[in-house]
């Protein structure tokens, strides 16, 4: 029996929550098309006839201009020398840069397994992705490359196993039926947030945030969840894009996240949200606390 933890690190947008989603076979991390989605460790574990795997996602690492985004990148390398392997994930379709730079010089010393692997083959020309390995194997030494696609799936199932195989042998290290360790009103919080990233400006993403004021269990098998969320922005001006005209964008927030959220939760619910503004929340250590930084 093999188990034990593998870290997924790497720049913002490289499709580290989509990986985690994939290879854990659940929706565990909410996914958008604008970076640092992810803000904080996200474990998840997947259990195979002859593994245990805990998976953590991390946020990307990027230059940091704000408390939350040092923190943020904090708990990505705060994972490096705890695992017992690291998968680099890297997106293909961009041309490598000062960042990957860094995150590669981060790993080179690591005395555990690193293995790189390349992300979104769906969207290159399958010419392209031999020089791509090739280019990057010059540039450090990786127990293996695995090309991927965790969009759709292609070649996971390799890197799967290429991953146990460098797994030390032991027991499981949680419950068969333990799926991860983030608390209920972390993912009510992060299906807002994931809406609110989908339906608004550029602007908004990264200066807001959602916190879950109260989470009232429902009173019976077939009872009502009630959920009461804060949208926080960082200035007056974002708070009209949020609403919308005659409250039209939150409510377009709301149904989504209401549907996505009885999906999740398997029940009913009752979803209330507002929005708040409160400048430089991102220095702001009671908001950091409020949604799990």
């Amino acid at each position: 029996m093999k188990a034990g933890f593998v870290s997924l690190i790497g720049r913002p947008n490289a499709g580290k929550s989509t990986l985690l989603n994939r290879l854990v076979g659940t929706k565990l991390a909410i996914v958008s098309d604008k970076p640092q989605t992810t803000r904080t460790r996200i474990l998840g574990v997947r259990n195979y006839p002859d593994a245990q795997v805990v998976f953590l996602d991390t946020p990307g690492i990027h230059r940091p201009l704000h408390r939350m985004n040092v923190r943020m990148v904090d708990a990505a390398l705060d994972t490096i020398p705890e695992v017992d392997v690291l998968g680099l994930v890297v997106d293909v379709t961009e041309a490598p840069g000062q960042g990957d730079r860094f995150v590669l010089d981060l790993v080179k010393n690591v005395t555990s397994p690193v293995f790189l692997i390349l992300n979104k083959i769906d969207l290159i020309r399958k010419s392209r992705l031999l020089p791509i390995m090739q280019q990057y194997s010059e540039r450090g030494s990786f127990a293996g490359i695995v090309p991927v696609s965790a969009g759709t799936g292609d070649n996971v199932d390799r890197l799967e196993r290429a991953l146990i195989d460098r797994l030390p042998e032991g027991e499981p290290r949680y419950p068969a039926d333990y799926l991860t360790d983030q608390p209920e009103r972390f993912f009510a919080s992060e299906i807002v947030r994931e809406k609110l990233l989908q339906f608004t400006h550029a602007e908004i993403p990264f200066s807001s945030a959602v916190v879950v004021d109260r989470f009232e269990e429902p009173g019976s098998e077939k009872g009502l969840l009630k959920l009461y969320c804060t949208i926080v922005v960082e200035r007056e001006s974002q708070k009209p894009i949020v609403v919308g005209r005659g409250g039209e964008m939150i409510k377009r927030i709301g149904i989504a996240a209401r549907e996505d959220l009885e999906r999740f939760f398997d029940t009913r619910v009752f979803l209330d949200l507002h929005v708040r503004v409160k400048s430089e929340w991102r220095e702001d250590d009671g908001v950091l606390k409020d949604i799990g930084l």
